[in-house]
């Protein structure tokens, strides 16, 4: 099952490495940051990157929930386990590894969630069609897309609540009127 920590913001693979040498061999599967890759612009050329997805998280995966979270106990940079019940933590609930599964739009780092950039075109009348990656399984859930900076901003429900998340985007061609194309920019 998947869990989710809560770390201080910037210490995430910090504590990614110290889960990762003082939990015992066999508790843990694996422990991750979830990252997502995107194009930014600078020194006038696109650069393209990968960046965490939900800053302040380290997400685990494990089949000993309880022995996991008596040795997470000893870490110096836990902040907080999220979901936790009664003696221990509680997974991630199906709803939320079918999100995840979705932002995963079928790449694999290694087993953890890689949001790939998704491709689209922009048809005539700004009408936008996706044509992969996984914003084509998030459709009805993205609140704005801004073509200049290549960014697509999705509204997740996620642990119980609603979180935004920014998703890269790679514009392949611009339909113009009656469906001639444009260069995209």
């Amino acid at each position: 099952m998947w869990y989710v920590m809560q770390v201080a913001s910037g210490q995430e693979k910090r504590t990614v490495f110290l889960i990762e040498k003082m939990v015992s061999e066999g508790v843990l599967k694996s422990c991750f940051l979830p990252t997502r890759r995107l194009k930014k612009k600078f020194h006038g050329t696109w650069h393209e990157l990968t960046e965490k997805l939900f800053p302040g998280y380290v997400f685990l995966t494990t089949d000993q929930p309880r022995l996991l979270y008596e040795e997470l106990k000893e870490i110096p940079a836990l902040t907080r386990i999220l979901g936790r019940c009664g003696d221990y933590f509680t997974p991630l609930s199906e709803r939320d590894m079918q999100m995840m599964e979705k932002l995963q739009s079928g790449t694999k780092d290694g087993g953890k969630i890689r949001a790939e950039i998704s491709q689209i075109v922009i048809e005539e009348g700004k009408q936008i069609r996706i044509l992969s990656g996984p914003l084509r399984n998030l459709e009805g859930q993205i609140k704005k897309l801004n073509l200049h900076k290549r960014i697509a901003e999705v509204e997740l429900e996620f642990m119980g609540s609603k979180s935004v998340v920014y998703l890269g985007i790679e514009m392949v061609e611009r339909l113009g009127e009656e469906g001639t194309r444009r260069e995209s920019p």
